[in-house]
């Protein structure tokens, strides 16, 4: 049977990579990726037929997977992160979803057999550099407004400052969207003190990773590119330090049991 495996390959970290993506890997013939994803891999892509789209061509990239798959190719399309989160495989379901409502002409897409690999995503990252930011109840919101209307995204902006969650910002500034990462921290100023801790973490896991800890008030778009997840604490998120280690956790309440 045809299949396709829809993989996410972590953060960067090779040492990240789930064994059950690396083997799907060393099974396909095809890999389809962001150029960039693959390079990160390393020899683990060696002797595979490599399809680089760039960014931009995420249609393009889930449509050619979906082909060379219907045509026999044991196939790999890869993200970067976890591949269901702001990634790849949505992508593919909706174009499967567009074939069974005949609004595609490609039904050979149905007999593909499709695996879905789960990766570390960005957030997971973040969190882990400086201890424990998603001990409690948070949520992800992506400031890319390309895709989105703003008035959506504000909407969940609000609804995450009056429920209190810990929020990941993914994709939340760009060289052409450059106001929406000091919308959010205003809207959110409106809900958590000033303090809140901010992770901002850069080319999280790789060789030229940075991680910054700073508040809420200091959360700044000059501080941010499309290359740095921005985590905001809640309002119970605290920031500690002992000499030079210093952590950020979200208490989860055993204090009241400690």
């Amino acid at each position: 049977m045809s299949k396709l495996f829809v993989i996410g390959t972590g953060p960067g970290d090779k040492d990240l990579v789930a064994p059950k993506a690396v083997a799907a890997i060393q099974s396909c013939s095809d890999l389809v990726a962001y150029g960039l994803y693959l390079d990160l891999l390393g020899n683990v892509c060696d002797g595979k037929q490599h399809h680089d789209l760039p960014l931009g061509e995420e249609i393009k990239r889930a449509r050619l997977a979906l082909d060379l798959a219907a045509s026999g190719k044991t196939t790999a399309l890869i993200s970067s992160g976890d591949i269901g989160i702001y990634a790849m495989a949505t992508l593919v379901f909706e174009l499967l979803d567009m074939q069974l409502q005949g609004k595609e002409e490609h039904p050979e897409w149905l007999n593909v057999e499709i695996e879905v690999v789960p990766g570390i995503s960005a957030m997971q990252a973040a969190a882990s550099r400086v201890g424990a930011m998603l001990g409690h109840d948070f949520c992800t919101i992506s400031l890319s407004d390309l895709l989105t209307p703003w008035q959506t995204i504000e909407k969940r902006l609000h609804a995450c400052g009056q429920g209190d969650f810990v929020v990941s910002f993914y994709n939340p500034r760009s060289k052409k969207r450059d106001w929406q990462i000091n919308a959010a921290r205003d809207i959110l100023l409106q809900y958590r003190p000033d303090s809140t801790p901010v992770v901002l973490g850069r080319q999280l896991t790789r060789e030229d990773e940075s991680i910054t800890i700073t508040t809420l008030d200091k959360l700044d778009a000059k501080d941010v590119d499309m290359f740095t997840l921005v985590s905001v604490g809640n309002s119970e998120s605290r920031h500690i330090a002992n000499g030079e280690k210093q952590w950020v956790y979200t208490p989860r309440g055993y204090s009241k049991k400690l």
